[in-house]
């Protein structure tokens, strides 16, 4: 089974950056699409930033357009979301989700993912 793993979260000041990284195991990346998604205390998981298993298309929330970026290594096994100019906003707990096919227009929605990460936690605040 593709098993997930996050890293890179923590604590960073507003306007701070943090690269997080979603590695797997046992299993390439390359044949999967792969979703970021993000969750506060007491809201809805919501997509952040998808990208399809070459990296030729990627999708971003209107909240994250302009500061995150999606990317992939697929020689490193490992997709990575820099997110820059961080904002309180942004206090979540982030997840990688895979999928072999994932619709660019539908590739936010976590029902579209059958794989996922444990998360890990980004902290912004002064």
């Amino acid at each position: 089974q593709l098993q997930l793993v996050e890293s890179g979260g923590g604590l960073v000041q507003p306007g701070g950056s943090l690269r997080l990284s979603c590695a797997a195991s046992a299993f390439s990346l390359e044949d999967y699409a792969i979703g970021w998604f993000r969750q506060a205390p007491g809201k809805e998981r919501e997509g952040v930033s998808c990208i399809s298993r070459s990296g030729g298309s990627t999708n971003y929330a209107d909240s994250v357009k302009g500061r995150f970026t999606i990317s992939r290594d697929n020689a490193k096994n490992t997709v990575y979301l820099q997110m820059n100019s961080l904002k309180p906003e942004d206090t979540a707990v982030y997840y990688c989700a895979a999928e072999p096919t994932v619709i660019k227009s539908m590739c936010f929605m976590t029902s579209g993912y059958d794989y996922w990460g444990q998360g890990t936690q980004v902290t912004v605040s002064s």
